[in-house]
């Protein structure tokens, strides 16, 4: 039906979602953002440079990023040997690689009620302390995390297609593997989330590369 000329109705303006990367550590749960999960939420993860550019280019040139409390993986790679040096580093080095990258720095993700952060953020840690409870890894595939799961690591794959095969297993690879270590189990179940603002077909493409490194 036509719209009268004098009508005040105007074209539905599609509004994208805020995305934001974090570590893909189970307690973290962003209540505000689309959650692009990395872990360690990048620091020291070989080819994440790389990984940047192109969420940069598929996704949003304004992508936020934020520490949280209890990193595993920085614990890790600086080798620290209790929580509080870990979630004073975090902040610090998270800080910097936004600087580094050109990302906006959100703040930081706290085992509290969801707090609002920085740029349109708003999240909080909820698993219990010290303790992990995942039991799959879960990859996203059409645009970052749709639904929270508290029984899934989270590993961003909404950019695979995009990028060489090497860097997809550099990238990658290494995050499933730390995540069955923290686990302490042999194995961990993959499963695949295909919704978001990518499309299915992006999804699918996705999914074809990561099945490309063994992934399936």
């Amino acid at each position: 039906m036509t719209q009268p000329i004098n009508s005040t109705t105007v074209p539905t303006e599609v509004v994208l979602s805020k995305y934001v990367i974090t570590c893909g550590d189970e307690g973290v749960q962003i209540n505000e953002g689309r959650r692009l999960a990395f872990v360690g939420a990048g620091f020291q993860l070989k080819g994440f440079s790389e990984v940047v550019k192109i969420l940069k280019k598929i996704l949003d040139k304004e992508l936020r990023i934020v520490s949280s409390q209890e990193n595993d993986w920085i614990k890790a790679k600086l080798d620290l040997q209790n929580w509080q040096q870990v979630n004073a580093m975090m902040q610090q080095h998270i800080d910097a690689l936004a600087d580094k990258e050109g990302l906006l720095y959100s703040g930081y993700l706290p085992f509290t009620d969801p707090r609002k952060l920085e740029y349109d953020v708003k999240g909080h840690m909820v698993r219990p302390h010290n303790v992990h409870i995942a039991n799959k890894i879960c990859f996203t595939l059409g645009g970052g995390e749709q639904i929270y799961n508290l029984g899934h690591f989270q590993i961003s794959a909404d950019w695979v297609a995009e990028a060489p095969k090497a860097l997809v297993k550099e990238v990658i690879l290494p995050q499933v593997e730390f995540y069955k270590a923290l686990a302490k189990r042999g194995d961990l179940p993959f499963v695949f989330s295909e919704k978001g603002e990518l499309g299915e077909t992006v999804a699918a493409k996705n999914k074809a590369a990561l099945a490309a490194v063994g992934i399936k």
